[in-house]
């Protein structure tokens, strides 16, 4: 004789196994959409700076001391004052993303240091967030316009400005790291840039040659 109670049993318990299943294959799915509609949202709000183009205009940077650099397109600039040896730059900058950038931080290293000779090796290491100077005032650029960013090394003492001297005096190629994010302060991203002779214009030349991101994996780390 068939024992129903436990057949019973047998199939509330299969029905429930299968409604977990379900519940969690729900779960699952829709835990991924919510993913990648957030990814999808950022995205539209992310911006990614690249140099500006030849054939925009140029752009002119005043200082709060009140120097002044003109930098062309695509051009960037590393200057010593003569007046009081002074260390002034610039980067003509693009916004190719889709929302508004702005420019939190920056670093700067000179021939001879490790970091240079790491990327004539082919290494790429992302240098630690704590390590950049803060802007002294935000630069924004928006969605698609050109723009610039700006710093100086006024300080004799400071740990680069022997190194960033030497580099301006004898027109030798500097890494610039930029720190950037969007107008909420998150996607946070590091972009390297180089500044190197430009012989065609008897000026510099400013090149981006890696990004990282700060807030979210790297897609190359994986």
């Amino acid at each position: 004789m068939a024992d129903w109670v436990t057949i019973s049993s047998l199939a509330t318990a299969g029905g429930t196994l299968v409604l977990a299943v379900a519940t969690f294959s729900s779960v699952k799915s829709g835990t991924r959409s919510a993913r990648l509609a957030e990814r999808s949202l950022l995205a539209g709000v992310q911006p990614v700076l690249i140099p500006s183009r030849e054939d925009d205009a140029p752009e002119r940077i005043r200082f709060g001391d009140g120097q002044v650099l003109r930098v062309s397109g695509h051009g960037g600039a590393l200057e010593l004052a003569e007046e009081n040896g002074n260390l002034y730059m610039a980067i003509a900058l693009r916004n190719g993303g889709a929302g508004l950038a702005v420019i939190h931080g920056w670093r700067i290293e000179a021939q001879g240091d490790s970091r240079l000779e790491a990327l004539r090796a082919g290494r790429f290491e992302a240098p630690e967030a704590d390590s950049f100077r803060r802007q002294q005032r935000d630069l924004y650029i928006p969605a698609g316009y050109t723009g610039f960013w700006q710093g100086a090394i006024r300080d004799r003492q400071d740990a680069d400005y022997a190194s960033v001297r030497s580099a301006a005096e004898s027109r030798e190629p500097v890494l610039v790291d930029l720190m950037y994010g969007d107008h909420e302060g998150g996607q946070r991203t590091i972009a390297r840039f180089t500044i190197s002779p430009w012989e065609e214009l008897d000026g510099e030349r400013a090149d981006v040659v890696r990004y990282w991101n700060v807030d979210r994996d790297d897609p190359r780390e994986r």
